[in-house]
Order: C-alpha cells, then structure tokens, then sequence
C-alpha cells in the first residue's frame, strides 16, 4: 500500500528534488507539491495525506508553525519529515512529534532511509489496528486491558487521571504512576469502552476520570496538577454534568 504524501518547500530546487524523490519511491504516491504552508495546510484539511515532507524555513506560516496547527487536530494530521538547511531545528522538530529530520543538501539514500521509517510506522500501526479487531480492548466493571509494547496491561478505572491522544497513540495518565502508559489505540475507541464507567471526553484529545476533577474553571479542568482545556465541541455536555451536582 503507498502513502499518500505532499512535499512543501519554498525553494524551487529544493521542492523538485524532494518531488522526484517521492516519485522514485515506490511506496510513496505524491498528492501535491506546495511552495508554502498555507496552501498545504488547506490540501491536508481536505485530502487524505499522511506523509508531509516539511521544509522550516518558510514565509507566512513556517513548516514548525504549521507542524504546531496540525497537532491541534490530530484526526487529520500526516505524519511528518521534516526538511531544512539549518541543523538548530531538529530539537524543535521532534518537540513537535516529527518521524524524521533531513538536513539540506540530503541525496536519494538519506532521503529513502526516512521514507522507510515512515513506511514502517504506518505499517505498524495498520497491524495494530486489524489486532484490535481480531482481538478487541476488554472492558470487565472495574478495569480493561490495554496493548502496551508486547503486553496486555490491566488498568483499573479507579487508577487513571486522564487519558491524552495523540496522533495515532494514546497516553493514559495514572495515578499510581509518574509515567503514563502508551498504547497504539484510539481516543475515540477508549472513549466507547468508558462508555457509563464515570469518564467524559471533554476535547479531541482528552478524556477525563470525572471523580479526579480537583477545580473547574469556564475553560478548563484541573485534575492533580494538570489543566486539562474544556473544547466548545464538549463544553455543553460537561455543564450538564456539572449542572447535577450544583
């Protein structure tokens, strides 16, 4: 299966090597090219894209800029590899959850070394999604199970925070634990497994253990010493809630 992917670069030569490249790889399929990332952005929102190759340093709107407006909506973020001339970058580029950092000038076998990291994480995430339909997420009345690494780990409902998405990973926080848990599933599979077990989703990318809420402000929840945002999308449905117990 090829990824659909965009290259976006404001240099000309820049942009076509990174576009012969893609069209050289045999499991890339390219989707367009764009000299800016205001343009990208809007061809992201509306096309199925999964791999952007990213250059930084743009006008208008700069490739960690738009890397930033992506992560907001992780439903249709592409994973990204990102491109530049300018090695101070890639702290932030990896801050920003980046699968890879190409320094310019980069030849075919660097570039096809990323791409194959690419290619390797879509292939693991498909194979977890077909095990999670093979072998779904338990829920029992007091705890499920989750896929973490190579194990299934029981988590007790009483045990967790909150739980956070990410693109294509949840983390659930704990309270038993500083580090939270990581697995290869779905907010939104998570949020029909707590379905009646005491847990909202109160934004795209966080689910709350509603008997942890310690504060609540218009905008936001506080939870241990986390504030966790309260979207407008799921704001009315928790005033409901709050609205029984006021």
């Amino acid at each position: 299966m090829k990824l659909n992917c965009i290259a976006v670069d404001d240099e000309p030569l820049a942009l076509g090597l990174v576009c012969t490249f893609i069209e050289k790889t045999p499991f890339l399929s390219l989707k367009g090219s764009f000299s800016n990332g205001i343009d990208a952005l809007q061809a992201i929102q509306n096309d199925n894209i999964e791999l952007a190759f990213l250059d930084i340093q743009m006008p208008d709107l700069t490739g960690l800029e738009l890397a930033r407006i992506l992560d907001k909506v992780p439903e249709k973020a592409p994973r990204i590899v990102f491109t530049t001339a300018f090695n101070q970058f890639a702290h932030e580029g990896y801050k920003v959850d980046a699968l890879d950092y190409l320094l310019k000038p980069f030849n075919y076998e660097e570039f096809l070394r990323a791409a194959t990291k690419a290619r390797q994480h879509f292939d693991l995430v498909r194979r977890a999604e077909e095990q999670s339909v093979q072998q779904p997420v338990t829920a029992k009345d007091n705890h499920l199970f989750l896929k973490v690494e190579y194990q299934m780990v029981r988590v007790v409902f009483e045990d967790i925070l909150y739980i956070e998405g990410l693109k294509d990973y949840v983390k659930v926080h704990l309270e038993s634990s500083a580090r939270p848990l990581l697995s290869l599933t779905s907010l939104k599979s998570l949020e029909e497994k707590l379905a009646g077990k005491g847990f909202m989703r109160v934004h795209r990318s966080f689910i709350v253990n509603l008997s942890k809420i310690s504060a609540v402000s218009k905008t936001s929840i506080t939870i241990g010493a986390e504030n966790i945002p309260v979207s407008e999308q799921y704001k009315d449905d928790f005033n409901r809630y709050l609205s029984q117990w006021m």
